[in-house]
């Protein structure tokens, strides 16, 4: 099973990227972990649908073909830590690829979130 985090903004921090590498280490070897950092569209005088449909063609880019996409949104279905848990244990029975996708400051094009398979929050505070 492959697990792409697709996350809009410029790139990766260090932290963030130490904190995976660490994470990547504790995952069971059959699951390829992988973090990809899509590009913010330049705001300048563009409409707030024109950003999020570019930002939404590079996200789409960034998918690997045939992954089950789940949203990460504040609108999504609660999950605790153990819910989490248990949702990838059974993508992993399922044997599916999963891209947990990430919007950005604007977050996600409202119909990219609809065509997601799932949609889920990690908790009520957004960062």
């Amino acid at each position: 099973m492959k697990l792409v985090v697709v996350a809009v903004g410029q790139r990766i921090a260090g932290w963030a990227q130490a904190a995976s590498d660490e994470y990547a280490r504790r995952f069971p070897p059959e699951l390829h972990f992988e973090i990809k950092a899509v590009k913010t569209e330049a705001r300048g005088s563009k409409s707030l649908a024109t950003l999020l449909a570019a930002e939404r063609e590079r996200i789409s880019a960034a998918i690997p073909s045939g992954s089950r996409i789940v949203a990460l949104d504040e609108r999504g279905s609660a999950l605790s830590t153990l819910g989490l848990a248990q949702r990838l244990a059974q993508w992993q029975r399922d044997g599916v690829d999963v891209a947990l996708v990430l919007g950005g400051p604007d977050g996600l094009q409202p119909a990219f979130r609809q065509a997601a398979h799932e949609r889920i929050r990690l908790s009520d505070m957004t960062l």
